[in-house]
């Protein structure tokens, strides 16, 4: 509900915050005071178009700010987080515009787009007044107020669920016509793709494998290099008469063989020569040993090359890491195997979505039954509201017509729309074509009474729901005012005395000067304010105690 509402250098409101509580509040006041100004406020807070003239005269400014407590599971608080705006436990629109008619808007201090103000708005409060209403009047509304009137929420929402089961089945045919339809478009390049793909046989990790051993592969072969340029330096260069290491040695001892003796000088040098020349020998067996354990498989490394650029080839072809080649062909396989068994896949899907039809069409034209049996029940329910309200000729009529299939939807297949005709033979309309101002508010209060159980929406203001009628209807309009307050939060400008004293709060609005400048000033009245104001609502300027015994009598009557 509506808790607070703080107006800043609105047209005459130079400052002013008034707080509101359950239950119906009334706003009286002479014609002129300011009362339209206010409901503007709250407008202008609530995302209607802001202009220049909204601004106090003299001022840079104007600022509306109103605070809503609803409850929590409001929906406002889900379009909210929508928005991704974290829930509190107020929900405060601020609106400020500026002298040039420009406009900022505020949710809980984060600044938002009128439209989104707007939205949240509709949720919060519903104004039905002389010119303008806004709420009943949307067609779009009368389906689910019919709904909660007939208690039907259960029903509609099994309905929605076949809704969705139907559509998530459609869904799923749909993707398989196009896969299949997308397929053999392909199909001559699909088939050439699994069969090469299918030789080459990708496997996973198959490539950091096959590099790995490679790499493994090249560091043995430059070993083998390594190793065999070793013995080649010990090996004679020339083996038709060069030498090397080994017979140099040889030829070193036998030179020193040949010296006269006694050569007993020699022996030292004699056995290290012969050391070395061992020394040698086995430095050369062990080299040849090693050069043919390690050497690698040339054709090994030749054959891991040519699968590395086999599947790099392909990896190119298609566009994909050599790493999705296994991923590739089990996709394009699955494709191929969806085409081949296609037909028989989209005939089970299009058995299953014609089912789903069949079951949503089943609960919706239940629903469809039991919104005409609510109907009725509904019309009964407002005529017995209408003749008190002096709108005896006035009835109600509750459309109830299809929807093409293309508009079928979660809430079922039918438009609900609310009719009204003033006079016996008249053809009934739309609701805010066919009543006056007058008339639109009364046939609005007394929807109001029979539906307040439904409203999502726990505000709502009446603006001079009375005009133009008095004594019986007025206090029937007052009595069915406070039957609706009971449920929602009512707010009504009114200059009937039989609706005033049935409020239970009451807001006196009074215009007034300042120094040179008019200023509208709103007074919360206690008890013998109340009186004071109901007693001026009946005698006008000059209140006579016959006019405050009156008074007397209707506070006692509404209490």
């Amino acid at each position: 509900m509506l808790a607070s509402l703080s107006i800043r250098d609105v047209v005459l409101i130079e400052r002013l915050d008034l707080r509101f509580g359950a239950g119906l509040t009334v706003l009286t006041g002479e014609t002129g005071a300011g009362k339209s100004i206010l409901l503007d406020s709250l407008g202008l807070a609530l995302g209607q178009r802001a202009e220049s003239g909204m601004v106090r005269a003299g001022q840079s400014q104007a600022s509306v700010t109103a605070a809503f407590a609803p409850t929590p599971d409001h929906p406002a608080f889900a379009l909210l987080a929508e928005q991704g705006m974290e829930p509190e436990d107020e929900i405060v629109v601020r609106r400020v515009v500026n002298a040039d008619g420009r406009s900022r808007a505020f949710v809980n201090g984060e600044p938002v787009g009128v439209g989104l103000l707007r939205r949240l708005g509709a949720l919060l409060v519903e104004v039905q007044g002389q010119h303008d209403q806004v709420g009943l009047a949307d067609a779009a509304t009368h389906g689910g107020l019919l709904d909660a009137f007939g208690a039907l929420e259960t029903r509609r929402n099994g309905v929605g669920e076949c809704f969705r089961a139907w559509r998530n089945a459609n869904r799923a045919l749909r993707e398989a016509q196009d896969a299949i339809a997308a397929a053999q478009r392909d199909e001559e390049w699909l088939r050439h793709a699994v069969g090469e793909l299918s030789d080459l046989a990708p496997e996973e990790g198959e490539e950091d494998a096959l590099s790995a051993e490679r790499q493994t592969l090249q560091q043995g072969e430059r070993r083998a290099e390594a190793i065999a340029s070793a013995l080649s330096e010990l090996q004679p260069r020339d083996r038709r008469g060069g030498t090397g290491p080994a017979a140099a040695l040889r030829n070193a001892a036998r030179a020193l063989e040949r010296l006269p003796p006694p050569n007993e000088e020699a022996a030292p040098a004699l056995a290290a020569l012969a050391a070395a020349q061992d020394a040698l020998s086995d430095a050369e067996g062990l080299l040849e040993r090693l050069s043919a354990d390690i050497g690698p498989d040339p054709k090994r490394l030749e054959q891991l090359e040519e699968r590395l650029f086999a599947l790099r080839a392909a990896a190119r072809k298609h566009a994909v890491p050599v790493v999705e080649l296994p991923a590739l062909l089990a996709s394009l396989r699955e494709r191929l195997g969806a085409l081949d068994a296609g037909t028989g896949r989209v005939a089970a899907l299009e058995t299953a979505a014609k089912a789903a039809r069949d079951s949503f069409l089943g609960a919706a034209n239940a629903l469809t039954e039991a919104r005409t049996a609510a109907a009725r029940k509904l019309e009964t329910a407002v005529a017995r509201e209408l003749a008190p309200l002096k709108l005896d000729r006035a009835r109600l009529h509750i459309e109830i017509a299809p929807r093409e299939e293309a508009s079928w939807a979660a809430d079922g297949v039918d438009r609900v729309t609310f009719l009204v005709s003033t006079n016996p033979g008249q053809t009934p309309g739309q609701l805010a074509k066919i009543a006056s101002g007058g008339e639109l508010s009364r046939l609005m209060l007394a929807l109001k009474v029979v539906l307040a159980r439904g409203s999502p929406v726990p505000t709502l203001v009446f603006d001079e729901v009375d005009s133009g009628i008095g004594g019986a209807t007025a206090a029937a309009v007052g009595e069915r005012l406070q039957r609706v307050a009971d449920r929602l939060q009512v707010l009504v400008v009114t200059h009937s005395p039989q609706v005033a004293a049935r409020g239970a709060s009451h807001l006196r609005v009074a215009k007034g000067v300042r120094g040179d400048r008019a200023e509208t000033r709103v007074e919360p009245l206690d008890t013998g304010d109340r009186r004071e104001e109901i007693a001026r609502m009946l005698a006008g300027e000059r209140i006579t105690e016959a006019a405050r015994a009156a008074a007397d009598e209707l506070l006692a009557g509404a209490a």
